[in-house]
């Protein structure tokens, strides 16, 4: 920068001369033209103007040029000097590990310190970034470097700049250019420590819910509800104690609790075993407590963590309570809900939820109901029960129906055969044609975004209504106007039984949809033999009093003997994990892999010492998986580990980019970790 100033400064003082010099030369020509006998003496003193104008001219330069000399050497003494006295270790190195310079903090910093093989380490990443990289990121390369290391107990942060060199073999003309590169290492290890200090004693918002405290409640005698309630809250008291947290009765079954985040670390670690012990709680009449919490870790202020927190409960509670869930980095958590959900004797919450939806269908343009893909019978005849409500109500109503299984295909045939339904259950794109935002958009047994069968229509109308019982996931659909989400209900069916029982208006249904409802309620009942309560049995009168043929449901279950046969083979290829679990492989292309794959699962678990079942088959490019269990082992948590869910009885998955083998052994490796869970 100096020589750039100082040369223009020179050049100026250059064009100013010359300017001088023109003038001159035209006064001695203007007098010479008046007195030729000036001629002589005008050509003599120009020469001598010249002469005095170059000989100061070249002093001039002369000056400047030891003036810079003289500035470089002083600027490049001060840079040597920051250098070698430079507060952060520096070391200048080439891209092939040769150090060239160190300085003597460097040498005093790292002096108990190997480390020669860190920097062998970064000088091989260095290396790979800049023969692997593109053009853009070796042109980023070369201007900074930022890289992070831990070396010792200290942190360091490297700042460095890259330079191109000549390659070093002057001879090999193929030998491509070096890198050299100066290092400053930063110790931010008291920054890191006081970054590490405040995240830790951050606010963390919480909500504890005693999930069964109604039930209680109602069957506690008097005299001893004083008591019961005493224990409850001094066990949430004194967890709440032990991580140093506040915690405020909200409700009567409720708390929030704020604690700084490094406790909640510990929970973690814990696996909130507040869970086993609101449980070992002595309560009259056999009962057992259980508890649900929800920790939000994460938001711009501490209201949000509460709505957050509040959110989560609702996942908690739809997933069956006795859990505890931490939203933390935008994902959540799970520990516990290892507890067969209890079923609530009241429906109060049936009658309500009747009535809203009634008045939903009444101000609707028309209503629109859809289950889940690759839909069962429970899906189809929850969506038909609910058919039968809207047209009660005099609104316009459509099934959609655009995957199904094998079983259901030869019910969809048989429905097709009336005239009604035949207008009545519809595809995708009729679907889309139909729907409005004035229309009621009601899913039934499914409550995940990504599983509903057109996924297309939750955009296209803000009236959702849901009716589900399996335990919710995080990727629940969120804008519902109302939810019926009930896990301790056998089936969609269930429900909607429920929900045409308390109608406000008379609901004649015909044979073909008492018959699917009631062929709902069996199927996931397995024959009123899984998660059968006495609601279900309820439902299941009020449906025989409408006229269910049982002989003519029951032939909708029966399998052919081609299917017979897969199913025995793969019961006799089944292998025994962990004692009790029996896991087979029905490895061939079959488009009902997954009814094949149900049913074997289900065969299984009607073997003495079984607890549970996992079969593994090829759905196209998935690996489906079909999970059993006779209340023992959880396998709703087990395959929600890989990517599934549904019931602590009943389960599935579908795994993508995966090949069988590393499927089963993904699933061992995720039942060992069941059992490591529930054992700590």
């Amino acid at each position: 920068m100096p020589n750039n100033l100082n040369g223009n400064k020179f050049d100026r003082i250059i064009s100013k001369t010359k300017i001088y010099l023109v003038i001159i030369a035209i006064l001695l020509i203007a007098l010479c033209v008046y007195e030729i006998r000036f001629i002589m003496p005008a050509i003599i003193i120009y020469a001598l103007v010249l002469m005095y104008t170059f000989w100061t001219n070249n002093k001039r330069r002369a000056e400047l040029s030891e003036h810079i000399r003289e500035l470089t050497l002083n600027v490049d003494n001060a840079a040597k000097s920051t250098l070698i006295n430079s507060p952060f270790p520096l070391v200048i190195v080439e891209t092939d590990g040769n150090i060239i310079w160190k300085s003597s903090k460097f040498i005093q910093e790292f002096a108990n310190v190997d480390i020669n093989t860190y920097l062998n380490e970064i000088v091989r990443e260095i290396r790979l970034e800049l023969e692997n990289g593109s053009d853009d990121v070796k042109k980023e390369l070369e201007e900074l470097i930022c890289k992070h290391i831990e070396i010792g107990d200290k942190k360091y942060k490297i700042y460095g700049e890259y330079v191109k060199s000549k390659s070093k073999d002057k001879k090999d003309k193929k030998k491509e250019a070096e890198y050299m590169t100066t290092l400053y290492f930063i110790d931010e290890t008291e920054n890191i420590e006081i970054e590490n200090k405040y995240e830790s004693s951050k606010l963390c918002v919480g909500i504890a819910m005693v999930d069964n405290y109604d039930e209680i409640i109602q069957r506690v005698a008097d005299e001893d509800k004083p008591a019961v309630i005493a224990q409850l809250e001094k066990a949430i008291y004194d967890w709440a104690s032990e991580i140093k947290g506040l915690i405020i009765k909200s409700d009567r079954d409720t708390f929030v609790l704020i604690a700084e985040k490094q406790y909640i670390d510990v929970l973690e670690e814990e696996k909130f075993k507040i869970l086993d012990q609101i449980k070992e709680i002595d309560i009259p009449g056999q009962l057992q407590s259980t508890l649900s919490i929800a920790v939000a870790t994460e938001g711009d202020s501490n209201y949000e963590k509460y709505k957050t927190a509040q959110a989560m409960i609702d996942i908690a509670l739809g997933r069956g309570g006795d859990q505890a869930i931490v939203k933390k980095d935008g994902k959540y958590t799970f520990f516990g809900g290892r507890t067969q959900e209890v079923e609530k004797r009241t429906k109060v919450k049936a009658r309500t939820v009747a009535h809203a939806l009634e008045e939903l269908m009444r101000e609707a343009e028309k209503v629109i109901i859809m289950g889940h893909t690759n839909s069962d019978i429970d899906a189809m005849g929850s969506g038909l029960g609910i058919y039968r409500l809207a047209k009660v109500n005099g609104k316009e109503a459509y099934v959609v129906n655009e995957s199904a299984n094998a079983g259901l295909e030869k019910f969809i045939e048989l429905a097709k055969e009336d005239e009604e339904y035949s207008e009545t259950i519809i595809g995708k794109d009729r679907a889309l044609e139909l729907i409005t935002p004035e229309t009621l958009l009601v899913i039934t047994d499914t409550h995940k975004t990504n599983y509903v069968d057109v996924p297309e229509l939750l955009d296209k109308t803000n009236k959702i209504v849901i009716i589900d019982h399996h335990r919710r996931s995080t990727d629940f659909i969120e804008n519902a106007i109302l939810t019926f989400h009930e896990v301790y209900a056998s089936s969609a069916c269930e429900l909607v039984t429920e929900l045409i029982e308390y109608s406000e208006n008379e609901v004649e249904l015909t044979q073909l949809e008492t018959e699917s409802l009631y062929a709902g309620i069996m199927m996931d009942t397995k024959n009123f033999t899984f998660k059968t309560g006495v609601r279900t049995f309820e439902a299941a009168a009020y449906l025989r009093k409408c006229g269910v043929d049982i002989i003519k449901v029951k032939k909708w279950f029966q399998s052919d003997l081609e299917t017979y046969n897969k199913i025995s083979q793969i019961v006799s290829d089944a292998e025994i994990t962990n004692d009790t679990i029996a896991i087979s492989i029905y490895d061939k292309e079959d488009e009902n892999a997954n009814v094949v794959c149900a049913k074997a699962a289900d065969e299984l678990l009607t073997i003495s010492d079984i607890t549970a079942s996992f079969v593994l088959g090829r759905l196209g490019d998935k690996i489906c998986i079909s999970g059993r269990s006779i209340g023992d082992i959880n396998v709703q948590i087990i395959l929600e580990k890989l990517g599934g869910g549904g019931h602590i009885t009943l389960a599935g998955a579908q795994v993508e980019g995966m090949t069988m083998d590393e499927v089963r052994t993904e699933l061992i490796i995720r039942i060992n970790e069941y059992f490591a869970e529930i054992s700590n």
